[in-house]
């Protein structure tokens, strides 16, 4: 079990009530909510599994909690991904960049620096179904931006209700 009450010392960015870390600090436009949408592309979901959070490519992603990388690589519609666990949630960071700066099994803190947003177009991925206008995408998106996925006991909550 992860100790998620010891102190680290972090960025300056303050914490929520809950002790949750926003994943892209400065960056609070959210695109596309939890829930029932029309999807924006083909390939996307209609039940949209987490919230879309409008950021740069290269903007940094942190840890919103400590816990254990249990997944980098491509996933799908999610395309690049870093999946963490932390006791009962399993928290997935999408559209991220390829170049992972954390590693399976890594065990990370809240706070803690663990990727960057990834660009839209993706190269040298075999196999990849994903493109717009002939250039293959970073799973199913229309452009930069962090899609955040947090499930709890294995079902798919709102991450805004963490934060």
């Amino acid at each position: 079990m992860i100790d998620t009450n010891q102190e680290t010392k972090l960025p300056y960015y303050q914490f929520s009530k809950t002790d949750f870390f926003w994943p892209v600090p400065g960056f609070h436009t959210i695109t596309s909510q939890f829930g029932k949408r029309r999807a924006p592309t083909s390939g996307a979901s209609s039940f949209h599994s987490g919230i879309d959070i409008a950021a740069t490519e290269g903007s940094n992603i942190y840890s919103i909690t400590s816990g254990k990388i249990i997944f980098t690589g491509f996933k799908g519609a999610g395309g690049c991904t870093i999946t963490m666990e932390s006791n009962n949630i399993t928290i997935s960071y999408c559209h991220v960049s390829p170049n992972y700066i954390v590693d399976t099994n890594q065990i990370v803190r809240v706070g803690e620096l663990i990727g960057n947003v990834g660009p839209r177009f993706l190269y040298g991925i075999p196999n990849n179904p994903y493109s717009y206008q002939g250039k293959p995408t970073n799973g199913a998106t229309t452009g930069a931006h962090l899609h955040l996925t947090i499930k709890k006991d294995g079902q798919a909550v709102n991450p805004l209700d963490f934060f």
